[in-house]
């Protein structure tokens, strides 16, 4: 939690990016398992629990980020990010509609580009703060 408060911006970026890497994985994984296991078709109950581990990581690292953010623009672009993919991966879970599998890759993208940008433009020092730039 302690290193959450610090780094905010490598946190979410790595959660984001490890979130991404477990969607990309999970068709391989499962197309693996089958050509080797006929009999189950499920996707076990802990490879689907990482999906809300990442979103609590992601959450926190999102609130940090927009308390020591300087830019006007990003607070509102990752909180939607972060609503964006709850959505999707709550779809997933529950498919209230229809959804392309690929529309994860959107808002995890999104949030790794946001923090990126964000550790290295819009943290104020004492030198250079971005709020002057709009």
């Amino acid at each position: 939690m302690i290193f959450i408060k610090q780094k905010p911006d490598s946190i979410g970026a790595i959660a984001s990016a490890l979130c991404l890497l477990h969607c990309i994985a999970t068709p391989f994984i499962f197309i693996a398992q089958s050509c080797s296991l006929v009999c189950c078709e499920k996707v076990p109950t802990w490879w689907s629990f990482i999906d809300y581990f990442f979103l609590v990581i992601s959450f926190f690292a999102v609130y940090r980020s927009t308390q020591t953010t300087s830019n006007y623009w990003i607070k509102p672009f990752l909180w939607l990010s972060w609503t964006v993919l709850l959505i999707i991966i709550i779809n997933e879970k529950i498919a209230w509609f229809p959804l392309s599998e690929q529309a994860i890759y959107f808002p995890a993208l999104t949030l790794i580009l946001l923090h990126l940008y964000n550790k290295k433009y819009c943290q104020c020092n004492i030198t250079k703060c971005c709020t002057n730039e709009r």
